[in-house]
């Protein structure tokens, strides 16, 4: 009885651990692109601690709603934060392990982002405005191409490790893929970026700083909303940059053997080395126009499926 109490004791602390450090450091990704773009710039740029100012301030205001709007429209940011926020259970952070796990919980850790986003394109359908309703339209269609890519990398991920538990896909069992089929995952990890840089509609898919109606894609299903909604969506996208993030360092940098701080401290250098990358990304690119993004994400479902066919054929 004591030995079950520890384990749901450790259970719990894990979870806590996780919780606290996807709302304590997500914001600060953010921070880290938006100083690395304002470096390329040639400008001193925002505080790196903006998002969280950003976040805080509109947590502190109330919010507006449209008398055409419904309870959808008002529960939509608070159900899609709380998705996000749960997906990180899944997922370890450097030497802390994923303190959920079981078969199969890469559908789950799938399908709690594609919640979210259903949940938010009917909440920017309940407003009947004409431009929430085209970012709705264009988040739909590229998420159903960037899903596609993302399950191709998983294959190949579940391929190499043998199993299908997320934290074990990416884990450091995956430092003795890389001796063997180094090429395979240096290509899903490029199509995985590419993947990434779609669902949280970073440059070249989507520019996180226009305000052009007309050629927006995340920012156009937002518009009504206001207040600590908006706060919950603005903290939710962070969140999800932050897991989405993590997964990546942790297929490219997987770390095992060596002790839980240092293992950390190296998730971390790994995690604001691919904001920065982000950030010299969106320096050096132009938003592609919507017609040239199927082209990218086909692209993104190429790199997987040449690192899929090689190990089909290492395993042959």
């Amino acid at each position: 009885m004591q030995k079950n109490l520890n384990i749901y004791r450790l259970r719990y602390m894990l979870i806590l651990i996780h919780f606290l450090i996807v709302l304590i450091f997500s914001p600060l990704l953010l921070g880290i692109i938006g100083k690395t773009k304002a470096f390329f710039a040639g400008r001193w740029g925002a505080p790196l601690l903006q998002p969280y100012y950003d976040i805080f301030k509109l947590f502190s205001k109330g919010n507006v709603y449209s008398v055409t709007t419904t309870w959808i429209f008002q529960a939509a940011p608070l159900l899609s934060f709380v998705c996000i926020l749960v997906s990180c259970l899944v997922l370890p952070f450097g030497g802390i392990h994923a303190p959920c796990f079981f078969w199969g919980d890469v559908l789950l850790f799938a399908g709690l982002y594609t919640l979210a986003r259903f949940v938010m394109v009917i909440a920017a359908l309940d407003t009947g405005s004409s431009f929430e309703g085209m970012g709705a339209a264009r988040e739909a269609t590229f998420s159903c191409l960037a899903e596609c890519c993302l399950f191709l990398n998983f294959i190949v991920l579940a391929l190499l490790s043998k199993k299908l538990i997320l934290s074990q896909m990416v884990g450091g069992d995956l430092s003795v893929s890389w001796w063997t089929d180094g090429p395979a995952l240096i290509l899903v990890g490029g199509s995985y970026f590419m993947v990434l840089l779609t669902e949280n509609a970073r440059i070249p898919v989507d520019d996180p700083q226009t305000h052009l109606e007309l050629t927006m894609i995340h920012e156009a299903r937002v518009l009504d909303h206001s207040g600590w909604d908006f706060a919950f969506i603005l903290y939710g996208s962070a969140i999800k940059l932050f897991v989405l993030g993590g997964l990546l360092v942790d297929v490219l940098l997987p770390l095992d053997h060596q002790p839980v701080l240092i293992q950390m401290g190296e998730f971390f250098v790994g995690m604001v080395i691919l904001a920065m990358g982000i950030g010299c990304v969106e320096s050096s690119m132009a938003r592609l126009r919507l017609n040239r993004i199927p082209q990218l994400l086909t692209g993104s479902f190429i790199l997987a499926l040449v690192g899929f066919l090689v190990v089909l054929i290492r395993g042959v």
